[in-house]
């Protein structure tokens, strides 16, 4: 259900196709949900089903006509619906820290390997997110929309630096 409000939340900003989804997926809301494919293609027509959503041909001159999706009225009070009703709880799931929770078995080298992967990605990742949010730059104060928006990515920027802090701590009491 989330994903689908998700993509409402998307076609409320502008009309997309499924390929259009992806990209903004990838882009723009990556740092705290992804989706493939499938995953938004199956869900796009589940809410063109439920009359959440149309679908529009668009031709296009030497390509193949574009699926365009539209948010429907029912959809917009669904997305408005989700946004001003309860919290959902955390999913609370991190596969990592399975591992982690579960690395005694590995001997400390094995532990370490398997914390430094982790900073690894953790550091890739921050450096591109660090990267979407110059991109946005600090003149967003003034548009709400674009506000939160920005405000999500610097969430997820803190949540990056909070891990590395956590890893550094770990890495250095391992006994």
């Amino acid at each position: 259900m989330i994903l689908a409000r998700l993509i409402l939340g998307l076609l409320s900003l502008a009309p997309m196709t499924g390929y259009d989804l992806k990209k903004h997926f990838d882009s723009s809301i990556n740092h705290f949900w992804n989706a493939d494919k499938a995953q938004i293609y199956r869900t796009l027509s589940q809410l063109v089903g439920d009359g959440l959503a149309t679908v529009r041909t668009v031709p296009q001159e030497n390509y193949p006509a574009r699926q365009e999706h539209h948010i429907t009225d029912a959809g917009r009070r669904a997305l408005l619906g989700w946004l001003s009703g309860p919290l959902d709880p955390p999913a609370g799931r991190e596969p990592f820290l399975g591992r982690v929770f579960f690395a005694g078995e590995l001997d400390r080298d094995s532990v370490l390997g398997l914390l430094a992967e982790r900073r690894r990605q953790s550091l890739a990742t921050l450096a591109e997110y660090r990267e979407q949010r110059a991109e946005i730059g600090p003149g967003v104060a003034a548009d709400r929309r674009a506000f939160l928006m920005a405000s999500t990515l610097d969430n997820g920027i803190g949540h990056l630096e909070a891990e590395l802090e956590w890893l550094d701590s770990v890495e250095g009491r391992l006994p």
